[in-house]
């Protein structure tokens, strides 16, 4: 033993690696101990030159053993300690070494499993009152580490302090540590199998500091108190793939900044004021976040995550976020978050070697790293790590009743040789290039999300022709909600961006889309990626004089309305920002003084009310039944006519598109049959910015055949413009 008046169990190696900070099993000997038919405490506290036990009214002096260990009998078994140092101060604190496990069975064997598909309740730091005491439970993943402690400012970021304990073999640590609550900064300070020392945040921290400070923060995330239950029950209809879903994509910390603040970005609180009224007004019918899990660079918009688990710290504190949901479920409007799944950054306190190890991601760089964006790559084979982000994707619907997750590069998950030449992946077991570990991946996280919460969506950008993605599993499919469509956006674009004289050559860019347009659920979007990095806004992009880029951009974005498909389109995209999108500046608001640009916003509302209003534009969005050409080969005038069609009832749409600088007037267009055709829509309205010419409201079909058609309408197509006519009813 350490000495004579010290407890048999307490030997001098245990002391030199309490002093050294390099204990493994410390409440093997800290805390209380039955020994030789007594009560024994013991304690490690740097830096104390006297402690005493509180027990009851008793108070034993503890004796010292070196290496700042203290160690005496006591009476009972409840008890605090009191710390004197060398400036004479004294500091009374409870021990955390008297407190038991708080991590069950359970737990432990649902960690191994891979299914605790509520990891955020068990891992990570938990304000709670333990055996009548109130405090924090921390608890990390990281087997392969030697000794994991707490450090904070509760301890002066001292890893000797508060070594953790091992749970069975699940690979966690964990501690309680009473007197710490909300708020408190911290870290998981490791030492790995090599004796190498890393300071990480936690995995699964629910909050963080403010970046460039890189701690994690103490939040209390329970007892919310909702109040969106009817929205709740009710959005499985607004989320359905017959329901018009309009989405507005939003980077929160630019929308809109305070320039009478020092040009701060609004908070939670204010968006969820001032966003939420817009977007309603707008008649959007979701709003979509640019991720919002904590991360450390703001240029990178939030796709590189280190925080998986902590809404940023940069707009206000968890339940701020969650103020923000439910004032948008408050107005009818769902909640996507973009979820970044698929890589995360090397920063030194993120989950890179987290334990000294490649622990989340692959060993070798040909499977563990992303070449084009400098990051790391999950290990989705590894059980713990598939849990960890399917847990993930659960808790931000449960936790903050998000409605959906738009998962980000999936395309880049799929495939093994995703961006890298021969010699530079590694092929799968069949010698292919898919990745079956992230495919089964992506499959559990949509078995469990869609079968654990009712009515939500799940959204894969993906990029490839990879099939069913948005097919259900039990149909071979990879789970999802719904697809972006990126290759109708890439040809479209690339077509609009032709001078219109030029266009009939690439007719084929505008017909092409519907070849494929129902082979999965798709939303057709106009994101942040397409107006960055030099790409140009979308008004940019426009070819022709300013009157013809506002009158390309009215027409395409007609076009995209009325297109099967659910819509998305970026801020800033609907009042025609001139300039393209800054993460750093709000959009352009001050431009809306101009009534071309206002013109535009005006526009975009309308053609929301316009989607929702009329069901032959969105109940088949997802089903060929909703489409038909008129005439989609009329490449020498660059005119494309269609129906739309809903259900038995519903009236039909007729859609026609003028994309050159030319008016055709005594356009004859086929119609399914004779009678009045109310004109609905023309982007060529003087509201709109545009000349005004159409067609006084409406115009009645004839029986004189056209275009196969048993009768036709004659109208006035002006220049640059997307016309729409409905079938009147009655």
């Amino acid at each position: 033993m350490a000495d004579k008046n010290g407890p048999a169990f307490l030997t001098q190696e245990d002391i030199d690696r309490l002093s050294a900070g390099r204990h493994d099993r410390p409440f093997d000997v800290l805390g209380l101990h039955r020994d030789g038919g007594a009560n024994w405490v013991t304690a490690y506290l740097p830096g104390a030159t006297a402690v005493s036990a509180i027990c009851g009214k008793t108070k034993s002096t503890l004796s010292s053993m070196g290496g700042d260990v203290f160690s005496g009998k006591i009476r009972g078994k409840n008890y605090s300690l009191v710390a004197t140092y060398a400036d004479g101060s004294e500091h009374g604190f409870e021990d955390p070494y008297r407190f038991g496990p708080v991590m069950g069975e359970l737990d432990q064997y649902l960690i191994g499993e891979g299914t605790h598909y509520r990891l955020w309740e068990a891992l990570g730091a938990h304000v709670m009152t333990h055996e009548k005491v109130a405090g924090t439970h921390f608890a990390v993943w990281a087997p392969n580490a030697a000794r994991v402690s707490i450090v904070g400012d509760f301890n002066g970021w001292d890893g000797r302090g508060n070594p953790m304990r091992r749970v069975g073999n699940t690979g966690v640590w964990e501690i309680f540590l009473p007197g710490v609550g909300d708020g408190a900064t911290y870290k998981y300070e490791i030492i790995d199998p090599h004796g190498g020392l890393h300071l990480k945040a936690d995995p699964t921290g629910f909050g963080a500091q403010h970046p460039p400070e890189t701690a994690s923060v103490v939040r209390d995330i329970a007892g919310y108190g909702w109040k969106d239950a009817k929205w709740m029950e009710t959005r499985a209809a607004a989320n359905d793939r017959r329901a018009p879903i309009s989405i507005y994509e939003v980077h929160l910390g630019s929308w809109k900044r305070r320039y009478d603040d020092g040009g701060r970005p609004l908070s939670y609180k204010e968006l969820a004021k001032e966003l939420v009224a817009y977007a309603k007004d707008m008649g959007f019918t979701h709003l979509e976040f640019l991720p919002v899990s904590e991360f450390p660079f703001d240029g990178s918009w939030g796709y590189q995550p280190v925080g998986m688990y902590a809404p940023t710290i940069r707009f206000g504190p968890p339940h701020e976020f969650r103020d923000l949901i439910e004032a948008a479920h408050a107005e009818g409007l769902g909640v996507l978050i973009d979820w970044v799944p698929g890589h995360f950054p090397a920063d030194a306190h993120g989950l890179g070697r987290f334990d000294g190890t490649a622990l989340y991601e692959h060993a070798d760089p040909r499977e563990g790293f992303h070449q084009d964006w400098n990051t790391l790559i999950y290990n989705y084979g590894r059980t713990e790590v598939k849990n960890y982000l399917v847990a993930n994707a659960l808790y931000w619907l449960e936790e903050y009743h998000i409605d959906g997750l738009r998962v980000d590069a999936v395309a880049s998950m799929l495939y093994r040789d995703y961006s890298r030449d021969d010699g530079q992946w590694i092929p799968n077991k069949d010698g292919g290039r898919e990745n079956y570990e992230a495919i089964d991946f992506m499959k559990a996280m949509n078995v469990e999300a869609y079968g654990r919460h009712d009515g939500i969506m799940t959204v894969a950008e993906e990029s490839t022709s990879f099939p069913g993605v948005s097919r259900p599993v039990d149909l071979g499919g990879l789970g999802f909600g719904f697809k972006w469509n990126m290759g109708w956006m890439n040809d479209t674009l690339r077509y609009i961006e032709k001078d219109p004289i030029y266009r009939k050559y690439d007719h084929h860019l505008l017909t092409f889309p519907i070849d494929w347009a129902f082979s999965e659920n798709f939303i057709l979007p106009i994101s942040h990626d397409e107006v960055v990095h030099g790409k140009g806004s979308m008004l940019e992009k426009m070819p022709g004089n300013g009157w013809e880029k506002f009158a390309n951009l009215r027409a395409y974005y007609g076009y995209m309305w009325t297109f099967p498909g659910k819509k998305l389109l970026f801020m800033g995209c609907e009042i025609a920002q001139a300039h393209e999108w800054k993460h750093d500046e709000q959009i352009d608001w001050a431009s809306l003084a101009d009534p071309a640009h206002a013109g535009i916003q005006r526009l975009i509302r309308d053609l929301n009310q316009l989607y929702r209003d009329v069901p032959a534009l969105h109940v088949n969005d997802c089903d060929p039944a909703g489409f038909e050409w008129i005439d989609g080969g009329n490449s020498e005038e660059s005119v494309l006519t269609f129906l739309r069609k809903g259900d038995a009832g519903d009236p039909p749409v007729l859609v026609a598109l003028n994309l050159t600088p030319v008016e055709r007037s005594s356009f004859r267009i086929g119609a399914p049959h004779t009678g009045q055709w109310d004109e609905i829509m023309n982007t060529d309205a003087s509201i709109y910015g545009g000349g005004n010419r159409g067609n006084l409201g409406g115009v009645v079909a004839t029986d004189t055949p056209a275009n196969g058609r048993p009768a036709s309408i004659e109208v006035t197509l002006p220049p640059l413009s997307a016309v729409v006519f409905r079938a009147a009813q009655g």
